[in-house]
């Protein structure tokens, strides 16, 4: 019985398809106030719903701003009492620089927001700003310390967090959340000792890649030194690496793949 061989079809080589042509996030640019202002809010919901999601929120502790794209002094936030998880579009509220609502059917966590409000005061070039009662954040604030440079990604944080070593409550205090925004200086994130995480981005996508980036390095270091002794990373070696993935931009690309995954299953946030 013969045996027929399978003839082989010559295949060219494939050609590269231009760069030009490639698919590649870039933060969006924005028609109009209206346009840029409803982009500000959904952004801040979904990242609201991921810290539910991660279980960052616990009670009514937790507060996200985003500033308003017109109204410099205004801020949108999450309302007081409502779930992270739940929130919506069409719950947000806009509070201005004095902590009153001037839009929305919600009160505003009072003593959250004296602190975002002192914060984007003392910072115009911030546009979000995340804090929230994270585990391993908490967990590291209590010991207070910094993050120490023992892994590629917390070098996004070296020589550019603070931590403002002095115990925080509840931050209804002006003169408190003066200091606390004097801690956090030029950087994009603070510690506050036994207290938790603050982290600022000049879009929400980056403050809320920070905080997740944040509290991951915070996991890290405590097991790390659970462990053993870490090895740090030279200094010179951080700093490449700080100016490497440590950008507002870095955090926007890298936050992409989780904003997807939340805007594709939850929709009906953006109601």
């Amino acid at each position: 019985m013969a045996v027929r061989a399978r003839r082989r079809t010559a295949m060219s080589e494939p050609t590269p398809v231009p760069v030009e042509q490639l698919r590649f996030a870039m933060p969006p640019t924005h028609h109009g106030v209206e346009e840029e202002r409803r982009h500000r809010k959904e952004r801040l919901v979904a990242a609201l719903r991921l810290f539910g999601r991660y279980g960052f929120d616990e009670g009514v502790s937790g507060q996200f701003t985003v500033r308003d794209p017109e109204f410099a002094d205004c801020f949108w936030t999450n309302p007081f009492g409502v779930a992270f998880a739940l929130l919506t579009v069409s719950d947000l509220i806009l509070v201005n620089g004095d902590g009153r609502v001037v839009r929305g059917r919600h009160h505003v966590n009072q003593a959250a927001f004296a602190l975002h409000a002192r914060i984007h005061r003392a910072r115009p070039d911030v546009v979000a700003a995340a804090h929230s009662h994270s585990p391993y954040g908490r967990a590291l604030s209590a010991l207070g310390e910094l993050l120490d440079p023992i892994t590629q990604d917390v070098c996004a944080f070296y020589e550019d967090h603070a931590l403002y070593d002095a115990a925080t409550g509840v931050v209804v205090d002006e003169e408190e959340a003066r200091r606390i925004a004097a801690a956090l200086g030029p950087r994009k994130a603070v510690i506050l000792r036994n207290h938790g995480l603050l982290t600022v981005g000049d879009s929400v996508d980056a403050a809320a890649w920070w905080f997740l980036a944040m509290e991951r390095s915070c996991q890290v270091q405590l097991a790390a030194k659970a462990a053993g002794t870490p090895v740090p990373i030279a200094h010179q070696d951080a700093v490449r690496l700080r100016e490497q993935l440590g950008s507002d931009l870095v955090a926007w690309i890298n936050y992409q793949p989780l904003y997807q995954q939340i805007a594709r299953s939850e929709p009906e946030m953006f109601d």
